[in-house]
């Protein structure tokens, strides 16, 4: 008998056990599935490109904004002190800046203070540094989500010698609190916030952002017609329909480039040099002094030379020339090294850095190149004035029907077809004063995104070169550029087949010139 008690105990708890987890189950799917405390209680069904209401309010798309914690000791031994204070992630922000879900901005109160700041054109610290004058250097820094490489941009340029000279523009395409109090905090300059307004994050769920009627991507032609999606008679080249997300970059270029020339009130008069800058770039102390010698260069030497640029994707600059295969090196060619550094890459199949200095590039008298301007190799940290912007303008509608997603290709076929003009000719340093860290973003997919080890060989890089920084002079080399500078563009990468976008782009030229609104609110 005890042990017929035992095993009806034993079943009566096995069954209240399965009754409970199913009770659990069925629970869980009547009321749209179990969230971990604070996630976004969204529909498991839910597009991520549309607006979702939350007791009647209208919360904006969010983006995974990066902003880690994890700036090594070594970056930060080479960092003043007084610096770090632009690589400190407050803990207050840190638990929410995913999605920002305890920002208390909805989509309307985000679209009126893009508003507000726009109409504003206000200049921090124009108190300190004095107002924006004609020959100013203005520094237009396009800026996403990447928020841990834009504080390590800020640490470079707060670095860099006559910086309290120039304006920085940061060009926003997602408003987020701590991107703007980490801008606002700047004290070392002139600093100005201006925030494209038509991005993904204030239009989820209509163009420019993803449209609900948009044609699937690879959608064919005659399906997106029986389907009677909105863009159906405008497939890209390749017969692929729109992607937001990829037209937005050249959208927000053009907006940017647009707003700084046209349509600003400080810079009416403007007939200084913008340099052109992204999130994810470092610059080297001596990067003004650098435009400034360039810019100098071309007056005396080279009129015709439109554009002037201080980057390049080379990775491999060496110091000696002991080895005969570093001899041989150094008698190559720019280009020759370009191709040589591309191939090493490839085959190594990895994306480490491995920086090292040529001494001919880096030295008492340094080398720069005069040659046709090409977007893959001369689109970072590149400048140019009001009158090459002119040359733009006159053939805008190059740059906007190009069916091609990337700003800067779309720039190339605008230098190429250029009427009774040569192609854009640049006068670009050799040894490179700004540098591309990002390894994460849109066209750079690695699962391991470690800033601080690319930054570290960045920052190690600029401490050996430091003894050759500042030079006193340079000399020119012109050269015709290789097959891949002088191979006309026949067609685009594609991605910018709607005619929407052609139109917006083409729409963002008609705006002019605002004055500033002094009803300015932080």
């Amino acid at each position: 008998m005890p042990r017929l008690k035992y095993a009806s105990v034993v079943r009566v708890v096995v069954i209240l056990g399965l009754f409970c987890l199913w009770l659990q189950i069925m629970l869980s799917a009547s009321g749209g599935g179990m969230y971990r405390d604070g996630d976004d209680q969204v529909p498991l069904t839910a597009n991520p490109l549309t607006e979702y209401k939350v007791t009647d309010v209208i919360v904006p798309y969010t983006e995974e904004l990066m902003n880690s914690n994890d700036t090594s000791e070594q970056v930060l031994a080479l960092v003043p002190p007084e610096l770090h204070k632009y690589l400190t992630v407050h803990p207050k922000n840190s638990s929410v800046n995913s999605t920002e879900r305890a920002v208390s901005k909805n989509l309307t109160e985000i679209r009126k203070a893009i508003q507000r700041s726009n109409e504003a054109q206000y200049i921090h610290n124009e108190d300190i540094y004095g107002p924006v004058q004609n020959d100013t250097i203005i520094i237009a820094i396009q800026v996403h989500t990447r928020l841990t490489y834009l504080r390590h941009l800020i640490v470079s340029l707060a670095q860099a010698r006559d910086i309290e000279r120039t304006l920085l523009v940061f060009s926003h395409d997602y408003y987020n609190e701590e991107i703007n109090s980490l801008v606002r905090s700047i004290d070392f300059t002139k600093v100005m916030q201006i925030f494209y307004p038509y991005s993904i994050q204030t239009h989820p769920n209509e163009f420019p952002g993803l449209d609900p009627n948009d044609c699937p991507r690879d959608v064919k032609m005659q399906q997106a017609i029986k389907l009677k999606c909105i863009n159906a008679l405008h497939p890209d080249l390749h017969g692929h329909y729109r992607e937001a997300k990829y037209t937005q970059t050249k959208h927000h270029w053009w907006w940017k480039a647009n707003r700084i020339f046209n349509q600003l009130e400080c810079t009416t008069n403007h007939t200084g040099m913008v340099v052109f800058l992204e999130e994810d770039h470092y610059v080297a102390e001596d990067f003004i002094y650098m435009l400034n010698l360039l810019r100098a260069t071309a007056d005396r030497s080279c009129p015709q030379c439109e554009i002037i640029s201080l980057g390049t994707y080379l990775k491999t600059y060496q110091y000696h020339a002991n080895g005969d295969k570093r001899k041989k090196q150094m008698t190559l060619n720019y280009i020759q090294q370009v191709r040589m550094a591309n191939e090493e890459r490839r085959k190594r199949q990895d994306t480490q850095w491995n920086f090292q200095v040529y001494p001919n590039l880096y030295g008492n008298t340094q080398k720069v190149d005069i040659t046709p301007w090409h977007s893959s190799m001369h689109n970072m940290g590149f400048g140019f004035n009001r009158s090459v912007w002119h040359n733009i303008m006159e053939i805008q509608e190059q740059f906007c029907a190009y069916d091609d997603y990337n700003w800067d290709y779309s720039l190339l076929h605008l230098s190429q077809n250029r009427k009774n003009q040569e192609k854009f000719k640049v006068i670009m340093s050799k040894g490179p004063r700004v540098f591309h860290i990002g390894e994460c973003g849109i066209h750079h997919k690695k699962s391991n995104c470690n800033a601080s080890s690319v930054i570290s060989k960045v920052q190690k890089l600029l401490q050996n070169a430091k003894p050759y920084l500042f030079p006193g002079s340079v000399t020119a080399t012109v050269t015709a550029g290789g097959a891949k500078h002088n191979k006309k563009l026949t067609k685009g990468n594609g991605g910018w087949g709607d005619i929407r976008d052609q139109e917006l782009c083409t729409n963002m030229t008609r705006i002019g010139r605002e004055l500033r609104r002094y009803n300015y609110y932080a």
